[in-house]
């Protein structure tokens, strides 16, 4: 669904946990699912190919998606899942010319592999937090684990119970967090899973903030003061980051920066790049 703008080669640490559609089969484009809404311009159903999808499993319109309606396609990442799924679980062998039964299969197990992705992102990025250091071994058991179950054949994936395994990593998440804010000086915020939809939040003290899962989306943080806090699963989408601080935030993903707003001022964490869309004027 994502082509990476540019096509640009990206070589920082993690590159391999970062989409590399030219590796793929199109799967995200294929497997799942979108409704008609501000980020799509049309439904589609899973496992249906979308009619911008090319014989080459390349998108027709990329250069153009933001202008067609399709926003939700360049801020998706799989976290190279599916490169994974379609070079070393399927072996290079493509859905289209296989029979139906490996199509849907490879459409069923890709999702798993991505949350599984998703989780070798954070677990990566949790073993670079000196602060996290008295769990780094138990950190590296669950990477070690979450890639086992990401090599395993499409039987066993298909059988995987990924639910259960992102509930044990997560707790060893929360823990990361804890100890990562702790070093944050003054009082830490907790706005996990909070509601703060089109907030006004222009200058606001959220560092060492719980965000976990917190809905930003439209909101307005100019020039807020958000280094040092945990951002796993919050919501960016529309949300205005001009001059604000990001400065050793975590958990901060590259999708999420991309699905905000912001501009030359916006100061990011080294785990992510400034999108090519957020213009010298913002």
């Amino acid at each position: 669904m994502r082509e990476h703008e540019g096509d640009r080669v990206d070589d920082r640490p993690g590159a391999e946990l970062r989409g590399d559609c030219g590796s793929c089969f199109g799967l995200c484009c294929v497997a799942l699912p979108f409704t008609r809404s501000a980020d799509f311009a049309v439904d589609k159903d899973a496992g249906t190919p979308c009619a911008n999808l090319r014989t080459d499993h390349r998108c027709g319109i990329h250069t153009t998606l933001r202008e067609r309606g399709f926003t939700g396609c360049t801020v998706y990442d799989c976290f190279g899942a599916g490169q994974r799924v379609s070079q070393v679980t399927f072996g290079g062998r493509d859905w289209r010319t296989g029979p139906p039964e490996r199509a849907r299969r490879m459409f069923a197990v890709f999702p798993v592999v991505r949350q599984l992705h998703e989780l070798l992102r954070y677990l990566t990025e949790a073993l670079t937090l000196p602060a996290a250091r008295p769990v780094h071994a138990d950190l590296r058991g669950a990477l070690a684990d979450t890639e086992r179950l990401a090599e395993g054949t499409p039987e066993e994936l298909a059988a995987l119970d990924v639910a259960a395994h992102r509930q044990r990593v997560n707790a060893l998440l929360l823990r990361t967090s804890e100890l990562v804010r702790a070093g944050t000086r003054g009082r830490k915020k907790n706005r996990r899973n909070a509601d703060l939809m089109g907030a006004r939040l222009q200058g606001a003290d959220l560092a060492g903030a719980d965000l976990r899962g917190a809905y930003l989306i439209a909101a307005d943080l100019t020039g807020a003061d958000l280094r040092g806090a945990d951002l796993i699963g919050a919501d960016l989408r529309d949300a205005e980051l001009s001059d604000a601080d990001l400065t050793g935030a975590f958990f901060l993903t590259q999708p999420q920066v991309d699905a905000a707003r912001g501009g030359p001022g916006t100061r990011l964490p080294d785990s992510v790049a400034r999108p090519a869309h957020w213009t010298a004027g913002r």
